[in-house]
This record gives structure tokens, C-alpha cells and sequence, in this order.
């Protein structure tokens, strides 16, 4: 009787015990289970994923991401990875029920036996709980956290297919270098895509998620191989692979790199990828631009773009050496440890093949320099030194220095300076002196079509200065603005052999204030000339003239209706360019002669999609409603339908084109004339030329480079738009168009083409001299007799002097 009550007293008490203990588990349950988050809502869940921008052709022009991952569905990851992945990490991953019971039990029995040994806790983490984890809970170790990621996880099998689940895992496990998911990390590894991947680099992968950077494969080589090879001894044990493939796999190397894809820093195209992040961040949000994986097709023409950034370079410096050597960027002792102390001075990496040098030693005609790079400006081990030498050809461009004049190298070169250096092109071998230009400058490309920007370089160096002085440089365009003056003319009643007076003018401001009096470039004026002379000769006097006849108020609709200005002031000064604009606006103004005078907007974004691949912006919004037709039936092909707005009549957009070419055949940019190609273009030079310009354009392609200080000064006095910018427009205009037919402008219908005496406008025989004008219907000269002066002479000034621009 009393083992009978002492057993009955036992089991009372154990089923007191088990009933307590199951009430405060439950009250445990009860009490995390009210604080889980919702794990339904992983079934929309969209990872960030990293937006891309490509150029023209396809290749990446720029990443933007928080976390750099590319989402790929579970149907497009190779099985092998999969198997990696499982035996790595889970191989009873598509039996268990979110979590490894056994596992659990073995993670207990350790954590207990080393209680109080200050060793991290084992885990017993599924994959289903690594999901949980990077999803919804922290790092926290502590049996309470272990608790509900537990209860997740059990929950979470019950409610998503197992594909579902590793599909999540895959695409949002971190991989060490910033890489999320395995799609970004085999890009960025092995510059794979995952289908690519050999079988030890895809163990490779799978051995990241226990401790990433313990297995970084630049800086812990050896214990990266060793853990990839016990990946692969995984998948040989669990039948993944045979153990001959297993075998093969263990002696691949690793060959990886922990790499982003960069930022191409070549050519100037960092001002255009900087550019269309900003606009799409305008736009769309940072939020969506660096997490939304958007795809961003750029109008970016690679070799435009490397053909106007050398051509830009090249004006830069070629001016900038004409002012003179400024010296060394710095001074350190080169005889000791010289390649550390130079490494440690900062170098904008997008001036290759520039590279900062130190000079060793100096003789008479040769300079012994140590370089930062290698010579061809990769960088080098520490342990690898190069040395080069300057000799007298790398400084011919140096004239004087210091005071005095430069008979030799060491005229120029100290020990101990450190200065920019580049390749020479005659003597191989050796370098020659830089330096980087303190005058800047842009260069824009488009299609005068479609207002897409094919090249963009918004200075020297990006690293240098990011300011981009393409679309964020507001200058005076000068004589560049005249064109749209012309062109309110034209289409005001003047015709191209429209006499006005190029002699001195006084005008009275009013309000008390003194006559203004413009003046001609060099003070030359020549009387009573046809309207294309002065176009073409940029004659100030006969633009304010026309200015005053045809008003203020019609220039500055011209000017908005342009895009030039937004609210031109209707100031009389104004219609010699004095307002401030951008070469951005300034291109595309210029795009709307050449298209025939048809609007088009400047457009740096052909298109984009969003990470499902709808589109959801594109520039090109020509319409085509028989495109969609679901099969032919003989019906005409589809065209597309041009709705674009016509902002200048098409027969005066020809004949501003053509009185630009004569601005290149005759004028102010004939320097051009040696291209041999048919070409528009106007030069603009500021008032005491701190700006100078030039814009033009070829039948399919308009360009436009603008020079000056970012902190306005004067250039000098030959410093002009014809001397300095227009020879640049015709190095990039030379290459871009080579291999080419040369094509005329084609003139529109309402266009008759009658032979004028240049200086006189009326019509001509054939003799020498005689040229072909363009007249609308209607409007050509006489037989006989003078051509109607609209304009009479003015009054000489009180005061001569350019007053504002020429």
C-alpha cells in the first residue's frame, strides 16, 4: 500500500510538473507568439534589387544599389547550385518541417555541456530559419529568439512551397563584398552569370553564408579554398556530384576577386551617369532608383562619347599650356621611400594615361622620374618600382618658368617635384610634363532628331570636380544666341538679302541713363550689308538694329519658344546674348535648325523598366498604330505618326542653316572650313571673352563646346569662339563623321534657290563671287534695281566700346 501511494503521489506530482510545465510553455507561446511580425507578407515581397544603366550598346554604364543584388527566379538557378547550397547549409531542407528536430536536440545537449565556457551558443538554423532570420528577426542569440524563429519557420513551411522559400533564400542571403544573393555574387566573383558557373565555383558560393568575410578569396585565400573544398565533399557525400567531379573541383583554383562592377570613370562618361542619377532620383525617388532594380537604357554612343572627350581634353590642355607652366602639384623627399609618400598624395583616376611622377634626379636635357603607375598607368605592388625619364621633348611646351626663359630640363624640373605625367607619342619610352588645365569646358553631342544625347563631357576630370558644366554652367552664350534673332527676322518679313546698316549706333536707354553703344569686334564696321553678312561676320551693330526693328518682346518668345531662355528680359543688351543659359539648352536649340525646326526635348534616357520589365518611361513618343497588327494582309507598312510640334517654319530653319554655313565658308568659323564637310554653326565670345562658344551641326548630328574659367575671368584678348571652341567642335566632328559620305542640307519645299552678289543681295550672273540664296516663295530680289533698305543708318556714338558682347 505504501509504494502503491508512493508511486501514485510520484505520477501526481510529474503530471502537476508536465501540466505546469506545458501551461508556461504555452504562456511562453502565447506571450512571443502576440509579438511576431506577419509572416505573410512574404508573399509579395519584392527584394531591393540594384538598378543598372546601360549605354547604347549594351555594355553597364553605372550601378546604383544599397544592397548590390540581382533577382533571378528559382526555375533560372542551376540545380548544381541548389545542391551546393543544400548541402552546406540543409541537406534535409525538402523533408523537414522548417527546422532539424535532431538538430535541435545536438545544438542543446552541446550548448549545455559548455555552459559558462563564453563560446557562442551552437545553432541549429534551417534554411527555412536563415529566411526568418535575414527577414524578420535580428542577430540576437538567446533561446527566446531561437524560440520564434523556431515558430516562424514551422509557420512559414506551412504556408510556402519549399521552391518558394529557397527561392527567397537564394536571392537575399548576404555573400560578403556587398553582394546579396547568388546572381550579384557570381557577377561580381567571377564575372559569371549563374548558368556559367563551374561546379567549384558554385561551391565557392555556397560556403559564403556561414561567415562571409572569414572567406573573402583576396584577403583569407587559403581558408576560402578549404571551406569551398568541404562544400564540395558535401555534395560528393550526398550523391550531388560523383567524387571524380568532387576530385576535379577541389584542384580548380579560385580565381575571384572581392570587386564592384565600378563606375566607368573613362572618356568623361561619369558626368553622364551622374546626371541620369539625379533625374531618375528626381523622378522615381533614391529610394526606388537604388532598391527598385530599375533597367535605364542610356542614348550614351560610346565612341562619340571617347571621340568629344578627347577631342575636349585635347582644346583644354593645348590652351592651357599656352598660358604657361604653374609649377609642381607638391614637393616630397625622393630619397626616401618616395613610392609610399606619392601613392599617398590624391590622384583623380579618370585622367589615364596621366599618372602623378616625382622627379629622382635631374641632368641637363633628361629628367629621372618615379612613377605612381605602371608605365602604361595600371597600378603596381609596392614592390614593383617603375622609373621613366623626361627629356627635352616633354618640355617644349614650357617657354618659361620662374621668370626666366627655358633653355633646358632642369630649367624646368627640381628633385623632389611632383608633377603629371603622360606617355609621349614621340619618343617612346619617355614622358612628357603635364598638368591638369585650370580653364574648363563642356562638349554635347545629340541627334538633332530625337534629342537624344549621344556624348556628354562636363569637364577635365569628374573626380577632379563633379560639377558638370554641360547642364549646370550658366554662361552667357554671346554671339551663339544671334541665330534665333536672325531666325525672328525671317520669319518678321527680312529675307537674306535684307540690307541693314553696320554703322556706329547710339542708343538712349532712357530713365537718364547714358547711350549704350555697341560695338563690332575689332571696331570694324562696314556700312550698309545684307542680313547674311552679318550673321556670318557676327556683326553686333546690325543684330541690335534688327533687335530694335522687330522688338524685344517677339526675341524673347523666340528665346522660350527655343528653350534658350525661360523669361528673357527685353532689355536691348539682351539680343547680344547676355543672358545666361547652358550648353545643354544652347545644343538643343541648335538641334531644332537642323531638324527643320521641329521641337525636340534633350534626353540623356531612351527608356526604362521596372524589375517586372514593364516600361515605364520612354523618350521617343512617336506613335505607330498599325504596329500591332496581328498578321499582313497586304495593307502598306505601318509608319509612325510624328506628332512633334513644329516651332520654326521649316523654310526658315533652312535658311538660318544656310547662312550658318557660310558662317563656316566665309565668317567667323572658317577655320572649319578645312573639315570639308558641309557644316552650320555660329561662334559666341563673351565680353572680355571669359566665355567663348561654338555650336553647329551636319545634317544628322549637332555639337556644341563651351570654354571659360568656373570662376568667370577673362581668357585673353585672342581668346575667341573661333580660336578656341571651334576647333574642337572640328577634331570631334572630323573622327566622329570619318568613313562617312558627306551630305548636304536638304532644302524643304517653299524654298528657291536664286544666285546673289554677297555684298549687295541682288541677283547675280555667274560671275566670281556670286553665291546661291535661299528664298521663301515670294520673297526673292528683283531682277533690277536696289534691295530696299528696312533699316536706315544710325547715328555715330558718343562713345565707342563693346558696351556688352560681341
Amino acid at each position: 500500500m505504501i509504494w502503491i501511494r508512493f508511486l501514485g503521489f510520484v505520477f501526481s506530482s510529474l503530471t502537476l510538473a508536465l501540466l505546469a510545465s506545458a501551461a508556461l510553455v504555452g504562456g511562453v507561446i502565447a506571450s512571443i507568439n502576440k509579438d511576431l511580425p506577419d509572416y505573410r507578407q512574404l508573399q509579395n515581397y519584392e527584394p531591393p534589387i540594384m538598378t543598372r544603366v546601360y549605354a547604347a550598346d549594351g555594355s553597364i554604364l553605372a550601378e546604383y544599389a544599397k544592397q548590390r543584388r540581382i533577382f533571378v527566379p528559382i526555375q533560372l538557378i542551376p540545380q548544381t547550385l541548389i545542391d551546393a547550397f543544400l548541402a552546406a547549409e540543409d541537406k534535409g531542407f525538402y523533408s523537414n518541417p522548417g527546422i532539424d528536430p535532431l538538430g535541435v536536440v545536438r545544438a542543446i545537449v552541446n550548448n549545455l555541456s559548455q555552459h559558462g565556457s563564453n563560446r557562442r551558443p551552437m545553432g541549429a538554423s534551417t534554411i527555412t530559419q536563415q529566411v526568418v532570420k535575414n527577414f524578420f528577426l535580428n542577430n540576437e542569440v538567446s533561446y527566446r529568439r531561437k524560440l520564434e524563429e523556431a515558430i516562424l519557420a514551422l509557420r512559414i513551411s506551412q504556408t510556402y512551397s519549399k521552391d518558394r522559400i529557397l527561392e527567397l533564400y537564394l536571392n537575399q542571403i548576404y555573400l560578403g563584398s556587398g553582394n546579396y544573393g547568388v546572381a550579384a555574387a557570381a557577377l561580381n566573383y567571377f564575372g559569371r552569370s549563374l548558368k556559367n558557373l563551374s561546379v567549384a565555383q558554385m561551391a565557392y558560393l555556397a560556403s559564403l553564408p556561414k561567415a562571409p568575410s572569414n572567406y573573402d578569396p583576396v584577403r583569407n585565400r587559403e581558408a576560402a579554398i578549404a571551406r569551398r573544398n568541404w562544400v564540395i565533399g558535401r555534395m560528393a557525400h550526398e550523391g550531388f556530384i560523383t567524387f571524380d567531379q568532387a576530385a576535379q573541383a577541389t584542384q580548380a583554383s579560385l580565381v575571384a576577386s572581392s570587386r564592384h562592377v565600378p563606375l566607368d570613370h573613362s572618356n568623361g562618361v561619369s558626368y553622364f551617369a551622374e546626371d541620369i542619377r539625379k533625374q531618375v532620383s528626381d523622378r522615381y525617388g533614391a529610394n526606388e532608383l537604388n532598391e527598385g532594380g530599375l533597367v535605364i537604357r542610356s542614348s550614351l554612343n560610346r565612341r562619340l562619347q571617347a571621340l568629344s572627350h578627347k577631342a575636349l581634353i585635347d582644346g583644354l590642355v593645348r590652351w592651357d599650356q599656352r598660358q604657361g607652366y604653374r609649377g609642381p602639384v607638391a614637393h616630397l623627399d625622393p630619397s626616401h621611400d618616395w613610392h609610399k609618400a606619392l601613392t599617398g598624395l590624391d590622384q583623380p583616376d579618370d585622367v589615364a594615361p596621366w599618372q602623378l611622377a616625382v622627379v629622382l634626379k635631374v641632368d641637363h636635357d633628361t629628367a629621372l622620374i618615379g612613377l605612381r603607375h605602371t608605365p602604361e598607368g595600371k597600378p603596381r605592388e609596392a614592390s614593383r618600382l617603375s622609373t621613366g625619364t623626361i627629356n627635352s621633348n616633354g618640355v617644349r611646351w614650357v617657354h618659361s618658368f620662374g621668370g626666366h626663359s627655358v633653355a633646358s630640363v632642369d630649367d624646368v624640373l627640381k628633385a623632389g617635384d611632383v608633377v603629371y605625367v603622360a606617355p609621349s607619342a614621340k619618343d617612346s619610352g619617355s614622358f612628357e610634363l603635364r598638368q591638369i588645365p585650370e580653364i574648363s569646358g563642356a562638349i554635347v553631342v545629340m541627334d538633332p532628331v530625337t534629342g537624344r544625347i549621344l556624348a556628354m563631357d562636363g569637364g577635365f576630370s569628374f573626380q577632379y570636380s563633379n560639377f558638370n558644366r554641360a547642364t549646370q554652367a550658366w554662361r552667357q552664350p554671346g554671339s551663339s544666341f544671334k541665330p534665333f534673332i536672325y531666325a525672328a527676322a525671317l520669319d518678321d518679313g527680312y529675307t537674306p538679302s535684307t540690307i541693314v546698316s553696320d554703322d556706329p549706333i547710339s542708343i538712349d536707354p532712357g530713365s537718364g541713363q547714358p547711350l549704350w553703344s555697341p560695338a563690332n569686334d575689332g571696331g570694324k564696321y562696314y556700312g550698309p550689308r545684307p542680313l547674311r553678312f552679318g550673321l556670318e561676320w557676327s556683326r553686333n551693330v546690325m543684330t541690335v538694329r534688327i533687335a530694335q526693328e522687330i522688338g524685344m518682346p517677339l526675341i524673347a518668345r523666340y528665346a522660350r519658344r527655343f528653350g534658350i531662355y525661360d523669361d528673357l528680359p527685353p532689355y536691348i543688351a539682351m539680343s547680344l546674348g547676355s543672358g545666361a543659359t547652358t550648353l545643354t539648352r544652347m545644343v538643343t536649340a541648335y538641334a531644332m535648325l537642323a531638324n527643320g525646326g521641329k521641337r525636340v526635348t534633350p534626353s540623356l534616357v531612351d527608356e526604362i523598366q521596372d524589375r517586372n520589365g514593364s516600361i515605364i518611361f520612354r523618350h521617343d513618343q512617336r506613335q505607330c498604330p498599325d504596329c500591332n497588327s496581328p498578321s499582313w494582309t497586304g495593307q502598306d507598312e505601318p509608319r509612325l505618326v510624328d506628332i512633334t510640334e513644329q516651332v520654326l517654319p521649316s523654310t526658315t530653319a533652312y535658311q538660318i542653316t544656310s547662312m550658318l554655313q557660310g558662317v563656316v565658308e566665309r565668317g567667323t568659323a572658317r577655320v572649319l572650313k578645312s573639315l570639308g564637310r558641309l557644316i552650320a554653326g555660329k561662334t559666341g565670345t563673351t565680353n572680355d571673352s571669359k566665355d567663348v562658344w561654338f555650336v553647329g551641326y551636319s545634317p544628322h548630328l549637332v555639337a556644341g563646346v563651351y570654354l571659360g574659367y568656373d570662376v568667370p575671368r577673362p581668357l585673353g584678348r585672342i581668346a575667341t569662339g573661333g580660336r578656341l571652341a571651334a576647333p574642337i567642335f572640328g577634331e570631334f566632328m572630323q573622327a566622329a563623321l570619318a568613313g562617312t559620305p558627306a551630305e548636304p542640307f536638304q532644302p524643304p519645299a517653299g524654298i528657291k534657290l536664286i544666285t546673289v552678289n554677297p555684298r549687295t543681295g541682288q541677283r547675280a550672273g555667274n560671275e566670281q563671287g556670286s553665291l546661291l540664296e535661299a528664298f521663301k516663295i515670294g520673297t526673292a530680289p528683283p531682277d533690277n534695281g536696289p534691295i530696299n533698305a528696312s533699316l536706315q543708318q544710325g547715328g555715330r556714338s558718343v562713345s565707342l566700346g563693346t558696351g556688352d558682347l560681341y
